[in-house]
């Protein structure tokens, strides 16, 4: 059976949705394929590098809020990070256009390995704080995955699986996806946010179940979750 996810490297909820869904997974025997997908949550980001901002001003501006509710919210992404094993460093971080980081995923998936690239992408930007609007930071991390760095810079530089990353974004659209994480299960049953890892469970026994019953599609209770949209994270 496989899962697809819909995210994005510059989403906090997205790296807290990836370490649960593998969690859930680690309960299972069958063999279930994650497949990631692209999603912009910002298309208009700048492609040019600049310094880390002040995260929580951002948020404040963002939301119209209090500088204490705002900093309320990356107390709450960083514990959840925390929770899960991963270190959100929200002082570090360095806006950036996310599109060559999805070009790179969709080479890596051409390749059979997509999962390591998101791991070390989500770890750059979130924690590390390196500038993902570089071409030769974006290569050092493919290296660092266990992959061709050499080649990932050939593929930035060509604008090769862009076409890729476009065709997750409409799909995403057909299938009315607002704000990410979002995952599809097997023949379609889906759940949106940062699901705890328990929902994510069941929601994989019910799409085993469908899918070994050739069943018609659905989607998980009406909860909502922790997610980030085109307006931010909440």
């Amino acid at each position: 059976m496989e899962i697809q996810i819909w995210s994005d490297i510059a989403c906090p909820w997205c790296w807290v949705g990836k370490k649960h869904i593998e969690i859930a997974l680690a309960d299972f025997d069958p063999k279930v394929r994650v497949v990631w997908r692209a999603f912009e949550l910002n298309p208009q980001a700048p492609t040019t590098s600049s310094g880390p901002v002040d995260y929580a001003q951002r948020l404040a501006d963002k939301y119209r809020m209090g500088r204490r509710d705002a900093q309320g919210f990356i107390d709450r992404m960083t514990q959840a990070g925390r929770d899960v094993g991963v270190d959100m460093r929200f002082d570090r971080i360095r806006p950036c256009n996310t599109f060559n980081a999805h070009r790179l995923l969709a080479w890596a998936h051409d390749l059979g390995d997509r999962g390591a690239l998101k791991e070390h992408l989500f770890a750059a930007y979130l924690s590390e704080g390196r500038d993902l609007n570089d071409a030769g930071t974006l290569g050092q991390l493919v290296s660092e995955a266990g992959l061709d760095g050499e080649q990932a810079v050939k593929v930035l530089a060509d604008g090769s699986f862009g076409d890729e990353v476009r065709g997750d974004q409409a799909e995403a659209q057909r299938l009315g996806i607002t704000g990410v994480p979002f995952f599809v299960f097997g023949h379609g049953l889906t759940a949106s946010g940062a699901q705890t890892p328990a929902v994510l469970r069941r929601a994989l026994i019910e799409a085993l179940s469908r899918h070994a019953a050739e069943s018609s599609s659905s989607s998980t209770d009406g909860s909502s979750p922790a997610a980030c949209d085109v307006d931010g994270c909440a």
